[in-house]
C-alpha cells in the first residue's frame, strides 16, 4: 500500500504543508542548462552538420545528408493506411471533435467608427509557420499531435512543421498517422534540444518557425525556455496533475482509477483528492490498495502516490474551493451531484471535468477541448492551448481630419509633459493642416 499523505484544513499547519506538497522547482538544473546552451549554440552556428552529429550521438542514426531527416507526405499517408481501421477511425473522430471545438475559439478582426469618422479596430492574422515537438521512443503521443496541430490549422497557420525523434530509426506509425490526419505539412526525425534549436534558428534543411509548441523531456523544456524571445513558445510544462473534488457519493474505484490515470505519466505527477467525507477518503485509499497491483505501470504510479499525492479532508465547499484555487490544478474533476453549483467558486484550473461520469481521460483524447494545459500552479495566470495561441492581433488606428485634431492636441500635451517634443510636433504638424 503506497504511503499517501493525509491533510486536513482544520490543522494549524495545513497551508504550509499544502504549499510544500505542490511546490515544483522548475525544468532544469545548472548542468542541464549548460548542456542545452552548448547544443543550441552549435546548431545555430553549424546548422545541418550539428543536427547530423547529434542524431548519431543521441538517436544512434548515421545519416549522410540532412535531407534524410525529412519524411515525405507519402510516408505519412502510408502510415495512415497501414494502421488498424479502428485506430484510424478513433484518430479521425478525435481530430474532428478537436476541430469543431477549435472553430469556436477563432478570433475575428473588428473595427468601429467614432462620431468624428475615425476608425479603431483590431486585425487578427495567423502565424506563418509553427513548429510542433512530439516526443519519441517510449513516450509517443499521437493525441498530442492532434491537440497541437489541429488548432494551428484552424487558426490558418500556413505551415506546421513537426519534429519527432526516432531512436534507432524506429518510427511510430500511430504518430505519423496522426500527423496525416491533423494536416501537418512537414515532418523531420529530430529530437531533443537540437530539434528545438533547428526550429528556432533554422538550418539549410529545417525551416525557421515563429512559435514552438508541444511537450518534451527536461532538455526540450530547457531549450524552449532558452530560445523564447527568438521564437514564441506555448509553455514550460511541469509534471501532470489531477485534483478530484468528491462529495463521497461516487464509486471509490472510479476515483482511485482517476488518480492513477495521471500518476502513471510520471513519478513526479501529482494526484490529489479532496472530500468533506473522511470515511470516503478511507474508501478510496482501500480502492487504491486493491486496484494498484493490477496496473501495468504500478511502479511509476506508486512512486507518484508516495512522493506527491494527498488525500485532503475539508470542512465545507468553500474550503474545498479555496484549496482548489490555491493549487490551480491542470485537471480538476468536480465529482459531485451539481458541479455547476461549485463552478462559480472556481477561479483557477486548466480544465474542469464536471459530474461523476466525466473521466479526465476523455479530455486527454477526444472530448474536444485541448489537453495542453497549464501546470505547476500556472493556471492562476495562463490558459489551455487553443486557436488563439496561433493567432496574433494588430491594432488599427485610422484618424479622420477631425480625429487628428482632437487626438493630436491630447497627444501633444502628454508628449510635451514627458519631454518628447518630436512626438508632440509630429501630432502638431497635422493640427496645422486641419486648422487651415
Amino acid at each position: 500500500m503506497p504511503n499517501i499523505q493525509r491533510l486536513n484544513t482544520a490543522a494549524a499547519d495545513f497551508w504550509p504543508q499544502l504549499e510544500a506538497l505542490t511546490a515544483w522547482e522548475g525544468v532544469a538544473d545548472a548542468e542541464v542548462t549548460a548542456v542545452v546552451r552548448e547544443i543550441l549554440a552549435r546548431v545555430r552556428a553549424e546548422g545541418d552538420a550539428a543536427l547530423l552529429e547529434y542524431t548519431r550521438r543521441f538517436d544512434r542514426l548515421d545519416l549522410t545528408h540532412a535531407a534524410e531527416l525529412e519524411l515525405s507526405a507519402e510516408r505519412l499517408q502510408q502510415a495512415l493506411a497501414a494502421i488498424p481501421a479502428e485506430q484510424r477511425a478513433a484518430l479521425e473522430t478525435a481530430a474532428g471533435r478537436i476541430r469543431v471545438y477549435a472553430e469556436r475559439q477563432k478570433l475575428e478582426s473588428w473595427t468601429f467608427t467614432e462620431a468624428d469618422g475615425s476608425v479603431l479596430g483590431q486585425q487578427v492574422t495567423p502565424l506563418d509557420r509553427v513548429g510542433l515537438y512530439v516526443p519519441g521512443g517510449k513516450a509517443a503521443y499521437p493525441s498530442s499531435v492532434l491537440m497541437n496541430a489541429v488548432p494551428a490549422k484552424v487558426a490558418g497557420v500556413a505551415e506546421v512543421v513537426m519534429v519527432a525523434p526516432t531512436p534507432d530509426g524506429v518510427l511510430n506509425e500511430l504518430v505519423l498517422a496522426a500527423a496525416a490526419v491533423a494536416g501537418v505539412d512537414r515532418v523531420f526525425t529530430l529530437g531533443g534540444a537540437q530539434a528545438i534549436g533547428a526550429l528556432a534558428y533554422g538550418t539549410a534543411t529545417v525551416p525557421r518557425v515563429d512559435k514552438i509548441v508541444g511537450p518534451g523531456n527536461i532538455y526540450v523544456a530547457a531549450a524552449k525556455r532558452q530560445v523564447f524571445g527568438t521564437v514564441g513558445i506555448d509553455m514550460i510544462a511541469g509534471p501532470s496533475e489531477i485534483l478530484v473534488v468528491c462529495d463521497g457519493r461516487t464509486d471509490p474505484d472510479w476515483i482511485a482509477m482517476d488518480l492513477f490515470s495521471q500518476a502513471e505519466h510520471d513519478e513526479d505527477a501529482q494526484p490529489i483528492l479532496i472530500s468533506l467525507d473522511a470515511a470516503f477518503l478511507d474508501q478510496v485509499a482501500a480502492s487504491v490498495e486493491r486496484l494498484l497491483p493490477q496496473l501495468e505501470r504500478r511502479e511509476i504510479i506508486t512512486a507518484s502516490l508516495e512522493r506527491r499525492a494527498a488525500l485532503i479532508k475539508v470542512g465545507n465547499w468553500a474550503e474545498a474551493a479555496q484549496v482548489v484555487n490555491f493549487i490551480a490544478p491542470e485537471h480538476l474533476e468536480l465529482s459531485v451531484d451539481r458541479p455547476e453549483a461549485l463552478l462559480p467558486l472556481i477561479r483557477h484550473a486548466g480544465a474542469i471535468f464536471m459530474g461523476r461520469y466525466t473521466a479526465e481521460a476523455v479530455g486527454d483524447y477526444c472530448a474536444g477541448p485541448n489537453h495542453v494545459l497549464p501546470t505547476s500552479r500556472t493556471a492562476r495566470f495562463s490558459s489551455p492551448l487553443g486557436v488563439y495561441d496561433f493567432q496574433k492581433r494588430s491594432s488599427l488606428i485610422h484618424c479622420s481630419p477631425a480625429g487628428a485634431a482632437t487626438l493630436g492636441r491630447i497627444a501633444s500635451l502628454l508628449a510635451r509633459g514627458e519631454g518628447l517634443t518630436a512626438h508632440a510636433r509630429s501630432a502638431e504638424f497635422r493640427l496645422q493642416a486641419v486648422d487651415k
